[in-house]
């Protein structure tokens, strides 16, 4: 029998599957079994109530899709008692998504989460910093350093820091996550991007700029999952573009230990639990009996000293 089951700081998975933070809802339970999933990644949730941006919030692309949700939320209370019982009902170990506005609430939330049935904490610093003019937390190193020790100092839970790609140097801030005592970081929120309507000439979206998800970014996350592994000694979660069991693999090899999936299931609700199943088949056929023995496993062209060299090197 095939070992899918992967580490991640002090958590060990059954397998590296899980959703992308605000792409899972508890109404998919009809449609697959939630206790087949490696982890459970919640919505965001913030410290009190959000609307969230103005409609539409969105729209198709070639080979993905933009978003502009705007984290709506009813706030954490709300969350505690109407959400998490919810998660308690299964086996998969719970990560709950956190966002907030300053470093201090980053902390506050932590705290505010440390709960049982949850057994982690994703520090969405991938979101806007109003400390910061707008700019996201981890868009800088000093940072996302503070945001994540300051969680850190605020629970015994293992925090995971979800990055964002659109940054100069995503290495240097992975550094920074770790410096400040993640135990783990995800690679990497959406890519900001846009859309227009040519016969109106107006933005598609009701917030003009969003995420954009799906293959199309694929490339892109695989690339930058490779420079935080060269960059970092904790593990990594993937996000990006992940429809299929070779998509895991390939992200594997260059240096992630997990997996999330996230447009694929707007796609197709079982989308998960296919991709499961893809793994086991897929190391069935290639006769690989650990999963985890693919975790940078990356075989680099011989006679090519340059890919050899550390990317940006």
């Amino acid at each position: 029998m095939v070992d899918l089951a992967v580490r991640i700081g002090r958590l060990v998975l059954d397998n590296p599957i899980m959703p992308g933070s605000g792409t899972f809802a508890d109404g998919l339970d009809q449609a697959l079994d939630l206790d087949q999933l490696g982890a459970f990644v919640t919505k965001s949730v913030t410290p009190g109530a959000r609307a969230g941006n103005p409609v539409p919030r969105v729209a198709e692309t070639p080979s993905g899709m933009l978003n502009s949700i705007g984290l709506p939320s009813k706030g954490i209370h709300d969350w505690l008692v109407h959400n998490l019982p919810f998660y308690l009902n299964f086996a998969p170990p719970l990560i709950a998504s956190v966002s907030a506005d300053t470093v201090a609430e980053f902390a506050e939330m932590a705290a505010a989460v440390s709960v049982p049935g949850v057994a982690g904490i994703e520090a969405n610093i991938s979101c806007p910093n109003i400390e910061k003019d707008g700019r996201a937390f981890a868009m800088e190193a000093d940072v996302t350093e503070r945001v994540i020790a300051g969680m850190c100092a605020s629970t015994g839970l293992p925090v995971w820091a979800k990055l964002t790609p659109n940054t100069g140097d995503i290495a240097e801030i992975a550094r920074a996550a770790e410096a400040g005592g993640a135990e783990a970081v995800v690679v990497a929120n959406t890519i900001l991007g846009m859309a227009i309507d040519a016969e109106t000439r107006r933005p598609i979206l009701g917030s003009v700029t969003g995420g954009l998800s799906g293959p199309a970014v694929k490339p892109v996350i695989l690339r930058m999952v490779l420079q935080c592994a060269q960059a970092i000694g904790i593990p990594i979660v993937a996000s990006g573009g992940i429809s299929s069991a070779e998509d895991v693999v390939e992200f594997m090899l260059a240096g992630a230990s997990g997996a999330q999936v996230g447009t694929a299931t707007f796609i197709h609700p079982t989308a998960m639990t296919r991709v499961i199943d893809g793994l086991i088949a897929y190391c069935e056929r290639h006769g690989v009996e650990r999963l985890a023995e693919l975790i940078g496993a990356i075989e680099y062209p011989v006679m090519d000293p340059v890919l050899l060299a550390p990317i940006g090197s």
